[in-house]
């Protein structure tokens, strides 16, 4: 029996690369093992279920058995991969040994948690970064059986796409970050600070240049300790506080690693032939992009690579379009330095364009109205990866 090309996570990397193959050659045995549900899913959607009353049923496009049905391939759910083994080109799961052919590496990132929570407070606190995860948080708020006290504890992508998700849903937030203004990875703070008067408008509260330093019980609520000596309480609290590549699996194996990710070439290839690596967990050419357009690119070029046809990726200007409904922002983030932001427009409506002392665009970022200048800017800015 000839051993299958073997993906290991089901996410929008690994059933992505799945889909390009497919186009590519329809008649190669393809083995995609993942630890969750296997279902099919857009993962930016995830933060916009409340505001549209989307179920997690109604978020997967297709069962795991449907993807393995329609895309022709072996799909192993709630399976955790223990160790590779690249000389024998086999995997183990328990006491299974599983042969590859080819391994390709999507496990994606996991949430960061910068404390402990208490075992009492489990099923009150969370993390979404998948929509098993996202099924667990969406049941707890349902389970309420009125509007909820949502406490999120970071003012990243993550944190603010949930923030306008639950609020825009009827729900009620707090925010909670040691950062001036939300978004601070992403726009300059001007730009931050008029999302925040956006969120603040929408009966939000935002607790800024503070951290939660502890969690406790506190009756049916959740009480969450400030480092300021202030003090919340909320219903249900959610951890966004960014994420982290899964590199354990890669590292154990001996495969070149970093905390940016798995190291691959342009090619998506690993330091170890034979293995493969893509999606949030990869580290191209000194590039981790946790992205969508960047995924997709990956996904196509490796598709093309693993059926005989070696292709670079390329990644081109690719904004972020937050999906902040309160106040439309779209970010392309400089990813050189050094670099000056040059700031227009007031209130809600305003561009920051990230230049070089010469002129030169970098990157920009935009807020309100003035996000309809995302395509002319993009054509204007260098490629994230080239």
């Amino acid at each position: 029996m000839v051993a299958p090309l073997t993906i290991i996570g089901s996410g929008m990397a690994g059933l992505g690369l799945l889909r390009q193959l497919r186009e590519q050659d329809t008649a190669r045995p393809v083995t995609v093992i993942t630890a969750d549900s296997g279902d099919d899913y857009s993962k930016p959607l995830l933060s916009t279920g409340f505001a549209k009353q989307l179920t997690p049923q109604r978020l997967a496009a297709r069962s795991a058995l449907e993807v393995a049905d329609s895309l022709g391939a072996l799909v192993r759910t709630h399976t955790r991969v223990e160790a590779i083994d690249p000389q024998a080109r086999t995997l183990t799961i328990g006491t299974e040994t599983l042969p590859w052919s080819e391994l390709v590496l999507a496990p994606g990132a996991a949430p960061v948690r910068p404390f402990s929570v208490p075992d009492a407070l489990a099923e009150r606190v969370f993390s979404v970064n998948d929509l098993d995860d996202y099924r667990i948080f969406h049941a707890a708020v349902e389970a309420l059986g009125r509007p909820a006290r949502v406490a999120i504890i970071g003012m990243g992508l993550v944190g603010c796409e949930f923030a306008n998700d639950l609020v825009v849903g009827g729900h009620a937030v707090d925010m909670v970050a040691p950062e001036p203004a939300p978004l601070p990875r992403l726009v300059p703070e001007p730009l931050g600070h008029a999302l925040g008067e956006a969120f603040r408008g929408a009966g939000m509260g935002l607790y800024t240049g503070r951290q939660v330093v502890g969690l406790e019980a506190d009756g049916v609520s959740v009480g969450l300790a400030l480092d300021d000596g202030g003090s919340l309480s909320a219903d249900l609290v959610l951890i966004a506080t960014g994420l982290r590549p899964r590199i354990t699996l890669a590292e154990s194996a001996g495969i070149t690693v970093s905390e940016a990710g798995i190291h691959t070439d342009r090619q998506l290839a690993t330091s170890v032939p034979g293995i493969h690596a893509l999606g949030d967990a990869a580290s191209v050419d000194g590039v981790n992009a946790m992205y969508v357009q960047p995924l997709l690119a990956s996904a196509k070029a490796l598709a093309r690579t693993l059926t005989g046809t070696p292709t670079a990726v390329t990644y081109g200007p690719w904004p972020v379009l937050v999906k902040t409904s309160l106040l439309p922002v779209v970010a392309l983030p400089p990813t050189v330095t050094p670099y000056r932001w040059r700031l227009e427009g007031e209130g809600g409506d305003r561009t920051a364009l990230a230049e070089t002392e010469d002129g030169r665009l970098l990157g920009f970022a935009l807020t309100g109205r003035c996000v309809r200048r995302k395509v002319e800017l993009a054509r204007a800015a260098p490629p994230l990866l080239g």
